[in-house]
């Protein structure tokens, strides 16, 4: 895993590459917020690959217990992907509406992540 760093102004955020997934589960998302928050970052860039695909099968609840972890500790998270290729409304409708608020949004570019997360 490495973390590329895009400082805009003020704004410090981290994008986390590798080829692997990283997340599979809510204790690793946990791990990967904690491990990046204690580095100063509260603005994160995690692509879809490197998420376990049960996160995007909202029945799991994979997405909701790590999501709610960003949430708790105000770190904006920004999951870029292409997202049409997981079924279902319940995903896309999850999408649509977080994309309305700041906290989590999924996108399909890192700079229009940057973008998002540098406001």
């Amino acid at each position: 895993m490495n973390i590329e760093i895009h400082q805009i102004g003020d704004h410090k955020i981290a994008e986390i590459r590798a080829e692997e997934i990283l997340v599979h589960n809510p204790g690793e998302g946990l791990q990967l917020l904690v491990d990046l928050y204690y580095q100063d970052f509260d603005k994160i860039i995690i692509h879809e690959k490197n998420i376990t695909p049960d996160f995007f099968d909202l029945k799991t609840g994979i997405a909701g217990e790590i999501l709610q972890k960003f949430s708790n500790y105000r770190v904006r998270l920004v999951i870029v992907g292409e997202f049409i290729r997981f079924p279902g409304q319940s995903i896309k409708d999850f999408i649509f509406e977080s994309n309305k608020g700041r906290q989590i949004n999924f996108l399909d570019s890192v700079e229009l992540g940057v973008e998002k997360l540098s406001k």
